[in-house]
């Protein structure tokens, strides 16, 4: 077990090639961003078909 925690370690400090600061920041945002769009979509269709299910309910009673 600590052997592979050794070699994990090492592939991660000399074999990943990680984004400059600027980049994470930049794709970092981008996230967020389109985090924030995807969860109002998900917001107006869950909106959306609420409504449609309680006018259906109303109108069949």
């Amino acid at each position: 077990m600590i052997n592979y925690i050794k070699e994990s370690f090492e592939e991660l400090k000399n074999h990943v090639s990680w984004p400059t600061w600027a980049e994470a920041q930049s794709l970092t945002v981008l996230v967020a961003v389109f985090s924030i769009i995807f969860s109002l979509a998900i917001w107006g269709v869950d909106t959306v078909f609420s409504r449609a299910i309680k006018a259906y309910f109303t109108w069949i009673n």
